[in-house]
């Protein structure tokens, strides 16, 4: 991970003095690289942080736990999948949510509009991969 992160920040410095062409396979392509506030950066989790954490409802119940993130490949858009229900992960199932209706407030995990029963009334989600 740590060397993926050394990658991208190389690539963000020396981006821009390789210029915009590069070929793959004899085939010219260009690459928009952007470059990236690291202070924003500073505010923000990482995902091996983010999994595992509990979700919590907007009354402070405990309504679930970050199993995975997962980015689609065309949208980019991020999903949270919440292992839901059971007791000690026995009994549980797996449902997907927007990771955009997750807040994170005093340092917790917030989904505002979510209950126990919500959640698990939600279709389960199962891993393909």
């Amino acid at each position: 991970m740590r060397r993926a992160h050394i990658t991208m920040a190389a690539l963000a410095i020396l981006g821009p003095m390789l210029g915009t062409t590069a070929f793959a396979q004899g085939t010219p392509q260009t690459m928009a690289l952007s470059q990236v506030d690291l202070s924003t950066l500073a505010t923000g989790y990482r995902t091996s942080k983010v999994v595992g954490s509990k979700v919590f409802s907007a009354s402070g119940e405990t309504v679930g736990t970050i199993d995975d993130l997962i980015v689609t490949p065309n949208d980019k858009i991020p999903f949270a999948v919440l292992s839901v229900g059971g007791f000690l992960g026995v009994g549980s199932k797996y449902i997907v949510v927007s990771y955009a209706a997750l807040t994170v407030e005093d340092k917790k995990i917030v989904m505002k509009d979510a209950t126990k029963e919500s959640l698990k009334n939600l279709p389960e989600y199962k891993y393909t991969h």
